[in-house]
């Protein structure tokens, strides 16, 4: 799915379910709480912290997708046309970053 598509069946959801967007505040901290739920099964299914027998039947792929759902929020509120953005970041990165990570050591 397209970023511009994926932003108008947010737009719908919003209508149809979710009464309004929350404010941009409550969004960002919404944000910033389901980033730490990925935090949390990465540092601890990936990374060197144990993991809690109630955090094994977390789903990566749904904390993920709450992410996504919140920046898509976030983005329809403030006017941002996420796949005109993002199409400029992959263009910018691309010219950018070719060579220096073609380069770098310590990913060979």
């Amino acid at each position: 799915m397209e970023l511009q598509k994926a932003q108008e069946v947010v737009e719908i959801w919003i209508k149809e379910h979710g009464v309004r967007y929350f404010d941009e505040l409550t969004n960002m901290a919404q944000l910033t709480e389901e980033v730490g739920e990925v935090a949390r099964i990465i540092a601890r299914r990936y990374g060197q912290q144990s993991e809690k027998e109630s955090d094994k039947e977390k789903d990566l792929g749904e904390e993920l997708a709450d992410v996504i759902f919140v920046v898509l929020c976030l983005a329809n509120q403030t006017g941002v046309d996420l796949q005109q953005a993002f199409n400029k970041k992959m263009k910018i990165k691309s010219e950018r970053d070719h060579d220096r990570h073609q380069n770098n050591p310590r990913l060979k």
